[in-house]
Formats: structure tokens, sequence, C-alpha cells
């Protein structure tokens, strides 16, 4: 394959995607987001890898554009890194958000290529596990099959396989699409 079959066959990929992905998600999500700025709740936003730094992004675009008070444990990495140290990977995140204060006015938004699962992103489901138990809402957008995320989601885009060998780029790329939607939407929407 040459550079000029990858790019098209890559951007063909994007394609498909947005002519596949769930959309009704993606206004549940924007529904779920209206209602915790309503009752003026926390937005909690984990990812690991590209996920947290799309996860850093959004902290910006939720509190600047949309005045939504927003957080990323990944951005404050002495802490995490500590928790990391101390405590341990799986326990890292959960105990930031306990420390937070986390209750059932707030959500958590997770980015992550595969949602989490016992054996990859075990601070993610330990996260989600806590939300559950608190009853606080669980937004998404992942890829694979979603996940533990996906099973235990208020709303989650799960971004469509087209290519085995291109999950990640695909998955981390449709969060920042999904993300500026929803950012936009939740302003210019007047529902």
């Amino acid at each position: 394959m040459n550079v000029y079959q990858y790019v098209n066959l890559y951007l063909e990929e994007v394609k498909t995607i947005c002519d596949t992905i769930d959309t009704r998600e993606i206004q549940n999500i924007i529904a779920q987001l209206k209602a915790l700025k309503v009752r003026k709740g926390r937005l909690f936003v984990l990812g690991v890898g590209g996920s947290a730094a799309n996860a850093s992004h959004a902290v910006n675009d939720f509190r600047k554009i949309c005045g939504i008070e927003t957080y990323a444990v990944t951005d404050n990495v002495a802490e995490l890194t500590a928790r990391i140290n101390d405590d341990g990977w799986e326990t890292s995140y959960v105990n930031w958000l306990k420390v937070s204060g986390f209750d059932t006015a707030d959500a958590l938004l997770i980015f992550s290529v595969g949602g989490g699962s016992e054996t990859t992103s075990s601070n993610l489901v330990r996260a989600v596990e806590y939300a559950d138990v608190l009853g606080a809402t669980v937004l998404g957008v992942v890829s694979r099959d979603g996940g533990y995320t996906k099973k235990h989601s208020n709303a989650c885009v799960v971004v469509p396989v087209v290519d085995n060998s291109r999950i990640t780029p695909h998955a981390e790329e449709w969060q920042g699409i999904v993300l500026h939607l929803v950012v936009n939407g939740l302003i210019q929407i007047n529902e």
C-alpha cells in the first residue's frame, strides 16, 4: 500500500464511522450533561494514555465554554503518581474521586479505547463501580465492545470498529469529535 492509498483508506474508515455511529447516544450524553449543569453537579473526565490527553482538553471546553465545573484526574500529575506509587494503579482514580467528594449530583465521563475490564484499565472500572454505588451518572466515549463502561453507563457512544489495526486512533479521534459536538450542542440547542 502506498501513502495515497493509506490516506484514502483511513479517511474512508472515518466516513464509515460517521455513517454508523449511534447518534442517539450522543444526544443522550448532551441531555445528561444539560441535566448535570441544571443540578450544578460536577463532571469528572477519566482517561488513560491518549484518552487522558482528551480528558484534559475536555476539562477546558466544559469549564470555559459550557460553564460546567469539570476536572480530570490526570491533570494533577503529582497526586496521581503518588497514589499509583503508594496505593496502586487500580485504586488511583477512585481514591482521587473520594477525596474530591464525588457524589450523586456529579458525573463521570470515561474516554477509553476499550471501556475497561478486569484485565485492562481496572482503574476506570473501579471508578465506574464507585459511581454505580453512589447512583451518580456515568457517560462514556469508547470503542471495541464498550467494555465495563458501556455495561454500566447512562449514555455511552461506542465508536464502531472498522479495522482492528486502527481501533485506537479511531477511538481517540472520535473522543475529540464527540467532545466538540457535545460542547457546541450544549450551548447551541435550546430545548
